[in-house]
């Protein structure tokens, strides 16, 4: 098994999955952020959905902190391949 496999599996064993939503929307949020303050081009959520070809009210949804709407995997690696951040530190905050 892969790190990011154990990392997931660990995950599973301590959150729910409306946990683990709500943990990932947190983490898009902030490395999008973090994002528009090192590039000129601001990345907004509009634009980030037009990017990966998905309604805008999924990005804000996942981004909300009281959503506990999921993203599939698949949008998951989009989202981090276009913020340049690896996959795994959308898992990150974990107590």
């Amino acid at each position: 098994m892969d790190r990011i496999s154990l990392s997931i599996f660990a995950l599973e064993e301590i959150m729910n999955k409306q946990e683990l939503n709500k943990l990932i929307g947190k983490n898009v949020k902030k490395y999008r952020l973090l994002y528009n303050t090192k590039n000129k081009n601001k990345l907004t959520q509009a634009k980030l959905s037009e990017m990966l070809g998905v309604h805008m009210s999924l990005i804000a949804a996942l981004e909300s902190s009281n959503s506990t709407q999921g993203l599939s995997i698949y949008n998951l690696y989009q989202i981090s391949k276009i913020l340049n951040v690896r996959i795994d530190k959308f898992f990150e905050g974990v107590d």
